[in-house]
């Protein structure tokens, strides 16, 4: 699989991930996901045999850039990666996995004592005792200086980093606000950035893009087939969980999905790609919750779009207001 620089890391990473929110949930459609979040109880049953199952298949693909965090699935995320590993030692070296501080289940704490905390658990649920990076996980209702505090998050990760458990460091924020408030500092080596770079939602050319480019921050994209819809175009009936897609939007989806049919390509495996045309964005996380979703996201960033596609696409990307999407 290609793969592209990590911003100002010397991390090598594909081009195409993992995302975890929502690893091992299996049986249920997309329209169940929608009563699921990640601040509440999980509704649905976890399969953690499926979820283990699928980190192996997506690193098999080469989608080694596995992204999790204690938040997810109230910790069994980390869990299940962490028993891939251990059931195929052979792939660890294929694999950076990376997860987050600040934030577990029905707890937000961004003090020193709290991320130390945080990052031993992981490491004991992962498997790991060192990480390329460690991002600090969804800081919007913190006041900025606490986390940046000596006896803060940032304070934390920079002994962390001093004593050889995390190499680099970075913010990831659903609010895109905020991570351009942490990108903007030139603090950072890398981003998760959801909510923000999607061939419909822009927002990160206002300050995310422009901070990432002076201070080289490597980007990860997340929700970049904004919940699935970018990956199968419209259907029917579906409810996308945390959006409400307008008819127009849905109707421009498919004039898109249809030019891809035109080139011969699927449209989500030009939606991952646009992304990482990006020079400063190196990789897409799109998620996956059992083997034949990992395999799938795999095999979407194995496609070889037509350049012409790419010219004829252009007219068609646009940012649309958040409230149609």
């Amino acid at each position: 699989m290609q793969t592209k620089r990590l911003g100002r890391t010397d991390l090598e990473v594909p081009i195409v991930g993992m995302g975890t929110a929502f690893l091992g949930i299996a049986g249920v459609n997309q329209a169940a996901m929608a009563y699921s979040d990640l601040t509440k109880p999980w509704d649905v049953p976890l399969a953690e045999d499926e979820g283990a199952a699928a980190v192996i298949a997506a690193i098999e693909g080469g989608c080694g850039l596995i992204d999790t965090a204690p938040l997810y699935c109230a910790g069994a995320s980390e869990r299940m990666i962490g028993e891939a590993l251990r059931r195929r030692p052979d792939l660890v070296d294929r694999a950076t996995v990376t997860t987050k501080v600040g934030q577990q289940y029905g707890v937000i704490d961004h003090s020193y004592d709290a991320v130390m905390r945080h990052v031993d658990e992981s490491q004991k649920r992962l498997g790991l005792e060192h990480f390329d990076v460690l991002f600090i996980h969804d800081a919007m209702d913190v006041p900025m200086e606490r986390v940046m505090a000596a006896d803060g998050t940032l304070g934390a990760l920079r002994q962390l980093q001093k004593e050889g458990i995390a190499r680099w460091i970075g913010s990831a924020a659903n609010d895109p606000g905020t991570n351009a408030d942490y990108i903007e500092t030139g603090e950072f080596d890398a981003a998760v950035i959801p909510e923000c770079w999607s061939l419909l939602n822009q927002r990160a050319r206002n300050r995310i893009l422009p901070a990432a480019e002076k201070h080289n921050v490597g980007l990860v994209g997340a929700t970049a087939l904004e919940r699935g819809l970018l990956a199968t175009g419209p259907v029917s009936g579906t409810n996308y969980l945390a959006r409400n897609f307008t008819q127009d939007v849905l109707d421009h989806v498919a004039v898109i999905q249809a030019l891809c049919g035109d080139h011969g390509v699927p449209l989500g495996a030009v939606a991952l790609a646009w992304c990482t045309r990006h020079p400063q964005v190196a990789s897409t996380i799109p998620g996956a919750r059992v083997a034949s979703e990992a395999r799938a996201n795999a095999a979407a960033a194995a496609v070889e779009i037509p350049a012409q596609l790419w010219d004829d696409l252009e007219p068609m990307v646009r940012h649309w207001p958040v409230s149609q999407i």
